[in-house]
């Protein structure tokens, strides 16, 4: 089973047991974390697909390690102005390892019973 879910501003696929490193959480390391965006969830050809969000669906994580990731330089020049500046960023990260998807699919399910209702509606 896997989940598509949205934290710090980006949308992440995840099986259980995968390690992400996601945008930085206020969590220690070993906490719990629990992602309720969760946009769609899925198991081969059954997927439940939100709209936008799968109701009553969670994506429960472990944080493993916070950080920070590899340094981008900036870089302005202006040639032949003797101008130059270099600026370097780190982007802080944490580390989480999915521990368990609740909401399964279930799209199947919910098509045979708007099919019995509009069958009920007709009679």
């Amino acid at each position: 089973m896997y989940a598509v879910f949205r934290t710090g501003g980006k949308q992440y696929r995840a099986s259980k047991g995968d390690r992400l490193r996601v945008e930085r959480l206020d969590a220690d390391e070993g906490a719990t974390v629990e992602f309720g965006e969760v946009l769609l969830v899925g198991e081969g050809a059954d997927v439940k697909l939100g709209s936008p969000l799968v109701s009553g669906s969670t994506v429960k994580a472990t944080v493993k390690a916070q950080g920070k990731g590899r340094k981008v330089k900036v870089l302005k020049f202006k040639r032949r102005k003797n101008y130059l500046r270099v600026k370097g960023h780190r982007q802080y990260f944490t580390e989480v390892e999915i521990t368990s998807i609740t909401g399964g699919p279930g799209k199947k399910a919910a098509a045979k019973d708007t099919a019995a209702t509009v069958a009920e509606v007709e009679a």
